[in-house]
């Protein structure tokens, strides 16, 4: 733990790690040596489904757990010298500049970062400070950097912005292609008994029901994900939706790689999110493939820590800390993060918490 200043704040040096997602999110305290403090983790603190107070109010409150379990008291502020607040939903400028300036006022780093959670996972994935960074949790999502620091993004709004894939979207590929199975419309799959059956119910019809009276939320479908990769193995329709899969997240990694004129070269292209994780070796073999196709000397590889990861060690590296403190952060929080109890997930998200309209809701000052 670092030491307290005599005004009961923590030492100089202290770095505040976020990694904010959908359905989860970490925040992370540690020192300049790389030493974790603490580490929480709550509910999905997006401003896409909780507007912009919303979001405030999760992070706000699992910071205050966070300071408390590494033993703080009350804080002056600001009480950390560098924050790097990586969100998703923090994807178009002015979702950003809305979620910095909002967080600014709270004063909690003398410099802070907020930014989209993209860049925790290229850098929890490598140390380069460039490549790709392709990530599938509940949608999916590219950044690319190159060595000269210029960068691709994309809007990352769903099929209005020309995406498909993460968990929502596979899932429901899953519930269209059980429906099709189970009335004749289309190939028959196992998927047919294997989804309803997620949900305790006896046939697809039954969840497209649940689903048009209410009685069952849209962002359950996620849930079917793992589903789908559990049989792609031995059904064929199933393999269609991972194929599917795959070449969207190849589209990304290509897209980015040209744009950033990186083919010629051997960027690093990482992958993450609670979906591209639990693909199986032979999936990652294939987005490999389709990525060297245009960038023969990419190097692909699923992340080996989680975002908040890089998040941290992106605090790190604005204090100019040496690679041994990297390397303690990464270790600590690999073990912090594996022995935490199951992700919370959010309540649904209000009706009118869309992604069009959060940026118009006002700010409590």
């Amino acid at each position: 733990m670092t030491e307290a200043r005599a005004n009961g704040a923590p030492g100089d040096g202290l770095v505040l790690a976020v990694d904010g997602g959908n359905f989860k999110t970490h925040v992370a305290l540690l020192d300049s040596t790389g030493r974790l403090l603490s580490l929480v983790r709550g509910a999905g603190s997006s401003a896409h489904h909780l507007g912009l107070e919303g979001c405030i109010a999760v992070l706000q409150s699992l910071l205050d757990s966070a300071t408390a379990r590494a033993g703080f008291g009350a804080l002056d502020r600001p009480f950390a010298s560098t924050a790097y607040v990586l969100l998703a939903g923090a994807d178009l400028p002015e979702e950003r500049s809305a979620l910095q300036a909002r967080i600014g006022q709270l004063g909690w780093s003398e410099r802070l970062v907020v930014d989209n959670d993209t860049l925790a996972l290229l850098r929890a994935g490598t140390d380069r400070g460039w490549g790709i960074a392709v990530v599938c949790g509940a949608g999916i999502n590219c950044f690319g950097r190159a060595p000269d620091r210029r960068e691709v993004r994309f809007a990352s709004l769903g099929e209005i912005s020309g995406d498909w894939g993460g968990g929502t979207d596979v899932g429901l590929a899953a519930l269209f292609a059980a429906a099709r199975s189970a009335d004749g419309r289309g190939p028959r799959t196992v998927l047919e008994s294997a989804v309803p059956a997620h949900f305790g119910l006896s046939d697809p019809l039954e969840v497209s029901r649940a689903l048009h009276l209410q009685q069952l939320h849209p962002a359950r479908l996620g849930e079917l994900a793992p589903v789908v990769l559990a049989v792609c193995d031995e059904d064929s329709v199933a393999a269609g939706i991972v194929r599917r899969l795959a070449d969207e997240v190849i589209a990304l990694a290509r897209a980015a790689l040209q744009r950033l004129e990186l083919t010629g070269v051997d960027p690093d292209v990482v992958l993450g999110g609670g979906l591209l994780r639990a693909v199986s070796t032979s999936v990652v073999e294939m987005i490999t493939r389709g990525v060297q196709e245009v960038a023969e000397n990419a190097h692909v590889l699923v992340s080996p820590s989680e975002p908040i990861v890089g998040a941290a060690l992106l605090g790190l590296d604005a204090l100019a800390a040496d690679a041994s403190a990297g390397a303690r952060a990464r270790a600590e929080l690999d073990a912090a993060v594996e022995r935490l109890a199951p992700a919370a997930v959010t309540a649904d998200p209000p009706p009118s918490a869309r992604r069009s309209s959060w940026l118009r809701r006002p700010a409590a000052h």
